[in-house]
């Protein structure tokens, strides 16, 4: 388990561009938290990361699926597939989505994964988000848990890449 604390959106951008670093087809990532709690403003900086890291344009616009329940980026190596399944009412109709597909060949990002029941790989990455009860509002705690071989190897990799950064940070001259 890795537990962090976000104090802003540019270390929330640290864990995006470390997460964008480890992934690759096929590895899904749950995102879950209470409303406002940062779940797509994650999702955004890690498509975007993704594509840079990529030597891609990143996208202009990476809005919220909530109404669209699905949004796929295609500008880096595998498509990104963002869900936001809080207005998913059954389980079932997470395969009109074509969840398996996602799962199969992208990189799924998923808001609201509570929603998908028995559809929910058993092989993931969990990003729990939470505001941090200390601050000025904005700083959130992330606790960071991998599931499944494929999960538990991604949250490994997760913390290395995070020494990484943290080690480069402080080589130039940034507090860790």
């Amino acid at each position: 388990m890795i537990e962090r604390t976000l104090e802003d959106i540019a270390a929330t951008g640290v864990l995006a561009r470390a997460l964008a670093a480890v992934l690759v087809p096929g590895d899904v990532v749950t995102l879950s938290g209470p409303l406002g709690a940062g779940k797509t403003a994650l999702a955004r900086l890690v498509i975007t990361a993704y594509a840079e890291q990529a030597g891609a344009v990143a996208p202009d616009e990476v809005p919220s699926p909530t109404y669209t329940l699905v949004q796929v980026y295609e500008q880096g190596p595998a498509p990104v597939w963002h869900f936001d399944l809080y207005r998913l009412e059954n389980p079932a109709d997470a395969e009109e989505l074509a969840i398996d597909e996602a799962f199969g060949t992208a990189i799924s990002l998923i808001e609201w994964s509570d929603r998908l029941g028995p559809y929910l790989p058993a092989a993931r990455l969990d990003i729990a988000l939470a505001r941090a009860e200390a601050g000025d509002g904005e700083a959130r705690r992330a606790v960071i848990t991998g599931f499944g071989a494929r999960g538990a190897a991604l949250e490994t990799a997760l913390a290395s890449q995070l020494r990484t950064e943290a080690k480069s940070a402080c080589a130039q001259g940034w507090p860790e």
